[in-house]
């Protein structure tokens, strides 16, 4: 049976398109559509309901060096406030999920990581603790919230005081007074914007969920012609668009416990040089021969994940997520194929429902914000 978010009756009371989703019920969009949805982060402002995201905390003085061994990049520098993103390998090289790291201080991390995983993430973490560390799943006493957009900031600040915001990207500020509700708030997101996330207890999500609606002149109202900031609830379908039209890899799609980290190209998260972590060696033995690449419909249709790729006749690949991209108005598809036949430029065939279209390869992301 799915679970709830603490936002779920304020989703149904304004109309969310409420589907099953990684052991969730999320609405997928409301009565605005995916297409304003996606175009209000890109232009305005969105806010998104992300609850359903796990929560785990590594405490002790061995915390660092559990997460050093766990994750593929190195967090060995990392300070106070800090945000870093990592993928976490199985010992074959290949993802068993991708995460963010918060550190707290030298003994304390949060450590965020992907619903539909929370389960084996958890059990995987477990099996592998070592020393004086502390490990708990935090996950159902945590709520977040996604602000995203470039008006983010301006909305935030009507609620906050400014000079506790984070102002890098991929930093946070813990125990920050929102609306008067206590939040951590990270500058960080998955749709290509700037933007903040905001951890809040359950109980409290609502409260800030519509002052952040408020502050953002959308009065808890999809349809309100009152907006001045722009700020429009959002759901899981403009969330996929965006990260697909900037090129984000999800997990399960660009990544899985087959296809490495190098492989979709994550090598910057990849710190080889470290001294060791599950995976290394594979990943040293390895020799990388498929990469992921971007391409643009050019034929008729749209390709979705999974459909094969083809050059000169040759299969050299398959596609791993795919769209219409509002915001740049064209079909794009991520894909998988052989680093060999990567060519930006090179025109390829796309199979979908039987039937190949032409596409290009093009360099990635597809749109990154100026």
């Amino acid at each position: 049976m799915e679970k709830k978010t603490p936002l779920y009756d304020w989703h149904v009371k304004y109309k969310g398109k409420i589907v099953p989703f990684a052991g969730y019920l999320l609405p997928v969009q409301y009565e605005t559509g995916v297409i304003k949805e996606h175009m209000a982060v890109r232009t305005a402002a969105g806010l998104f309901d992300v609850s359903h995201m796990g929560e785990v905390t590594f405490t002790g003085k061995d915390a660092l060096k559990n997460i050093q061994m766990l994750v593929t990049n190195d967090c060995s520098r990392m300070v106070d406030g800090q945000v870093k993103y990592s993928p976490m390998c199985n010992e074959h090289g290949g993802v068993v999920d991708d995460l963010l790291i918060y550190r707290k201080n030298e003994n304390s991390y949060l450590v965020v990581i992907n619903a539909a995983n929370r389960e084996k993430d958890v059990a995987w973490m477990k099996a592998h603790l070592f020393g004086d560390v502390v490990f708990e799943d935090i996950s159902d006493d945590v709520a977040q919230l996604a602000l995203q957009g470039p008006n983010a900031e301006t909305i935030l600040m009507k609620l906050t005081d400014a000079s506790k915001l984070p102002v890098k990207y991929y930093t946070f500020t813990d125990h920050v007074s929102v609306a008067g509700i206590d939040c951590l708030v990270s500058r960080t997101g998955y749709t290509g914007e700037d933007g903040f996330e905001l951890y809040c207890k359950p109980e409290e999500a609502g409260k800030l969920w519509e002052a952040l609606i408020e502050a953002g002149n959308a009065n808890g109202n999809t349809d309100s012609n009152d907006t001045a900031q722009g700020l429009i609830p959002c759901g899981l379908g403009a969330r996929d668009t965006l990260r697909l039209e900037a090129a984000m890899p999800l997990y399960g799609h660009e990544m899985d416990d087959d296809i490495s980290p190098l492989e979709t190209g994550l090598q910057f998260a990849v710190k080889l040089d470290k001294e060791d972590f599950i995976g290394k060696a594979a990943l040293q033995a390895k020799k990388v021969t498929r990469k992921r690449i971007g391409l643009l419909i050019t034929g008729r249709g749209i390709a979705r994940e999974n459909c094969s790729v083809y050059l000169g006749g040759r299969q050299i690949g398959f596609t791993t997520s795919g769209t219409h991209c509002p915001y740049i108005g064209k079909p794009v598809a991520m894909a998988i194929v052989d680093i060999s036949d990567a060519q930006t430029g090179a025109t390829v065939e796309v199979e979908v429902r039987g039937r190949r279209i032409t596409a290009e390869i093009v360099d990635l992301p597809f749109y990154k914000r100026k």
